[in-house]
């Protein structure tokens, strides 16, 4: 079946084209970009593979209007990633992996694995880990070791190009890497590449690892990805493949996680969280520790390790344990089950409050609002129902559309709430503009008096380390005292988990390893925009 392809809107140059036999599930076309620089050993060749899809079914990021995009008054994780290296189900278990971590990004997904020739071979597309992958398109992808990624992304039109896993070829052969986190200098070390020749293709800012892997003079893959990971500032964990090895990366603050598990058959697994793990029959052996890059290969009898030069104190990203990762998964060596209920615990004893039942905002709130009503004493019931199927609506908004786009995602249980004294617990508040909407569903379903329990302190400033959040002066947070937010969701009363009763969660010791940058506005890694701009001129002076 032949169909045509507006290239133009995806790359602003010339690309060559190989297309591939057309079917239902295959991928086609395949555009390679060529060469363009001069000095070969040192330019990246990448490949970016469209999913086929009609033009009469455009893909609904592209649609969604900065409006929409303002409304969705959650945050968002940038991204998950998988390795698997060693089992001759690799693709297939990749696709399982990234099923589990699907909350984690669902916007894109992608998968590239080692085939039993030695090279890469890749499906990428924009939706749902179900939607990109069939059970074709797994089959082109053969042996025992692959990576996987999900993506989160509100950037519409240039979703596609910004899918990972990427692939890039350079002197020493192709590799592959899947991303998360984010580069704090990556604006100044991308315009001196750019200088030197480099050509970027996406706007995503993984694609400046593999250029600076591909300048590298060392000799080797591993000690470039050394080199490259030494001049990055920021947070990353990523996962590579080339040749035989699978290798993992986290950043010196150890802002994401990154675990390692094993199958019962040896082989080794990768993943942002241990639910991914669970899923996939591999058991949790423990963290990929800040700083640290493990290497797996088929000559190895387990995998080895080298270390970049860490920071004496992790910063771990608490909203991790507070909100993005899942329940049933042990992050930064804590169950978040457990934290979560902790969390709801102190919450009970620092903001309590005389009510008839306690309930959550689904889902992330669930396991405090249990730890609030367990220590309060008071029955926990559910009160708010959750459509996993509601998406956001891809419409130009007016006011009445937002509200029932709320009402599609949350939909009150009226005989629980109706003439009660309700305490409802959720994870945080961003913009405010959910919260009050949900105040609102709550007496409208007849609740006599509702309490609002934040199982978090206030947010006050963006995370720069990985996550999608609103700029500082949209958090409703960083412009209302707690009095006037209460004012402004229409709440009876409204109290958050403060920053010291977090930190008892953690104890004296461990609570200095995390980063409460978003609670406090004191960022671990900061550099002025001169410093930054000497050190990556410093540090591409050797390329």
């Amino acid at each position: 079946m032949a169909f045509s392809v507006e290239i133009s809107s995806i790359f602003p140059f010339s690309l060559s084209a190989k297309p591939k036999k057309a079917s239902q599930d295959t991928l086609f076309p395949c555009f390679t970009k060529p060469c363009l620089s001069p000095q070969v050993s040192k330019t990246l060749s990448f490949s970016v593979s469209c999913r086929r899809r009609s033009t009469l079914a455009p893909v609904f990021s592209s649609m969604i209007t900065p409006q929409v995009a303002k409304e969705d008054d959650e945050l968002q994780e940038e991204c998950g990633v998988v390795g698997i290296h060693g089992d001759p189900e690799a693709s297939r278990l990749s696709y399982l992996a990234l099923h589990a971590l699907q909350h984690r990004g669902q916007e894109g997904a992608g998968i590239v694995a080692v085939n039993h020739k030695g090279d890469l071979e890749s499906i990428t597309g924009v939706g749902l880990v179900s939607e990109v992958f069939t059970e074709s398109k797994l089959n082109t992808l053969p042996g025992d070791i692959a990576i996987g990624h999900v993506r989160y992304s509100t950037s519409g039109a240039s979703m596609l190009k910004n899918v990972q896993p990427f692939i890039a070829t350079c002197k020493l052969g192709s590799l592959a890497v899947a991303h998360n986190g984010n580069f704090l200098n990556y604006k100044q070390l991308k315009r001196k590449l750019e200088e030197n020749g480099s050509i970027f293709i996406t706007s995503s800012d993984t694609e400046l690892v593999l250029h600076l892997i591909a300048k590298s003079k060392a000799k080797t893959f591993l000690l470039r990805i050394l080199d490259a990971c030494e001049k990055l500032r920021g947070a990353f964990s990523m996962v590579f493949v080339f040749e035989d090895k699978l290798v993992a990366v986290r950043d010196p603050f150890g802002f994401r996680p990154l675990v390692m598990g094993r199958r019962s058959n040896g082989a080794v697994v990768f993943a942002s969280e241990t639910c991914a793990l669970d899923l996939i029959d591999a058991r949790y052996e423990r963290e990929v520790c800040p700083g640290e890059i493990v290497v797996v290969d088929r000559g190895d009898v387990g995998e080895s390790s080298m270390f970049m030069v860490s920071h004496p104190e992790p910063k771990q990203c608490v909203f991790e344990h507070g909100y993005f990762s899942q329940p049933n998964s042990i992050v930064f060596g804590r169950s978040v089950y457990e934290t979560r209920r902790m969390y709801g615990e102190i919450l009970a004893t620092v903001a309590p409050v005389e009510c008839d039942v306690v309930i959550a905002v689904p889902d992330s709130g669930t396991v405090a609002a249990l730890g609030y009503a367990a220590k309060a004493g008071v029955p926990f019931q559910i009160g708010l129902l959750r459509s996993h199927y509601a998406k956001r609506t891809f419409i130009e908004p007016t006011q009445k559309i937002r509200d029932f786009a709320v009402k599609a995602k949350l939909s009150p249980v009226r005989s629980v709430l109706e003439g009660k004294r309700v305490v409802v617990v959720d994870d945080s508040i961003v913009r405010g503009t959910t919260s009050l909407k949900i105040v609102r569903m709550l007496r409208d379903a007849g609740a006599k008096q509702v309490h609002m329990r934040i199982a978090l302190p206030p947010m006050i400033a963006s995370c720069y380390y990985g996550v999608d959040t609103p700029r500082s002066q949209e958090l409703i947070s960083s412009k209302m005292s707690v009095e006037k937010i209460r004012k402004h969701i229409n709440c009876d009363t409204l109290a958050f988990l403060p920053l010291d009763s977090l930190k008892q969660v953690y104890g004296p010791v461990e609570s200095h390893s995390y980063c409460y940058a978003c609670f406090t506005g004191k960022y671990p890694v900061t550099e002025e925009e001169e410093e930054e701009e000497n050190n990556a001129e410093r540090e591409l002076t050797a390329l």
